[in-house]
């Protein structure tokens, strides 16, 4: 894939009017309090050929209470920080042997399983009761007939809920969470980065659920497809289904973070194009910075920009 969207002198300065609804702020308030009503983590010790490592098997409350199951990885001696982790489309939180890297260097990592999803290589463990079992890819339509029942309300707030369950955990220091992960998983991050109070940075790669109109006007590569063959059967009711989409643009959630963060981008990256990750980071209102991958696709940075990560929260955690 060749660079196909806009020149990058464009993409630096590329801020689109965000399409917000009035009770953007009112809808997610209700959404998140009503999801901590309901009970605490359970954290469950397991054993594991990890020998260097303690890893827990964690059931939290999610949205409505549902149970969501995570991993909690960490050094049994070191805990610099700690990262939640939110997984890309059609994965799961897989088993922890696929976790090591980040908790092998001192900072506890927190995977949060993805309900209903989890056929992508990442097994899950997860159901979504609106929605049946873990199924093929095929979220960004389900429920889309109100932001009631969209389904990334529901996974969105569990990655809020994520976050709070982390917090209670005893190894962990509620000042020092961060928030990560690529494509569903950036969109996710920034998501949770916008709706959690007193994160300690973002790490948000190659972001999907961004800047959803233009999205489906430069790009038919899946998942953002799933859309546009949605409304090739729902003519005339376009506009209704942007409306539901404004309420969970990652766009709409930069504007209200303010943990400092580290995006990334790759400008031949067909499946999230770089006008949408741009349109999210420019938005982005905290400290910032983000790293550019030319010739690359979906795939971004991978363990180059790894060890980005590990640099940008050793960062993080020395000037706290």
């Amino acid at each position: 894939m060749a660079q196909f969207d806009l020149p990058i002198d464009q993409l630096e300065a590329y801020l689109p009017d965000r399409e917000e609804p009035s009770d953007f702020d009112a809808f997610w308030r209700e959404t998140i309090a009503e999801a901590r009503q309901h009970g605490d983590p359970v954290f469950t010790r397991i054993d594991s050929p990890l020998r260097g490592l303690i890893v827990e098997d964690v059931t939290f409350p999610g949205f409505a209470g549902q149970p969501v199951k995570g991993w909690f990885i960490r050094h049994p001696e070191l805990v610099r920080a700690t990262v939640v982790q939110y997984i890309g489309y059609s994965g799961g939180r897989g088993v922890p042997e696929q976790w090591t890297a980040l908790p092998s260097a001192g900072y506890a990592l927190f995977v949060m399983d993805s309900r209903g999803q989890g056929s992508g290589g990442y097994a899950s463990h997860t159901a979504d009761p609106h929605g049946g079992e873990p199924q093929v890819p095929g979220q960004l339509s389900r429920g889309i007939d109100a932001p009631e029942t969209y389904y990334y309300r529901r996974i969105f707030t569990d990655a809020v809920r994520a976050v709070d369950a982390v917090r209670t955990h005893p190894a962990v220091d509620p000042d020092k969470v961060i928030v990560a992960g690529g494509s569903q998983g950036g969109g996710i991050a920034v998501a949770a980065a916008g709706l959690s109070e007193g994160l300690a940075g973002a790490m948000i790669d190659v972001p999907f659920l961004s800047h959803f109109r233009r999205a489906l006007r430069i790009t038919d590569s899946t998942p953002y497809s799933e859309l546009t063959r949605y409304l090739q059967t729902r003519r005339g009711e376009e506009e209704e289904v942007f409306r539901v989409l404004s309420y969970f643009d990652g766009v709409n959630f930069a504007a209200r973070a303010t943990a400092p963060a580290l995006y990334s981008v790759a400008l031949c990256d067909a499946v999230c194009p770089p006008s949408t990750v741009y349109a999210q980071y420019n938005h982005y209102a905290g400290e910032k910075q983000i790293e550019v991958y030319p010739y690359n696709g979906h795939e971004g940075g991978q363990w180059t920009h790894v060890r980005k990560h590990f640099a940008f929260l050793d960062s993080l955690v020395d000037a706290l």
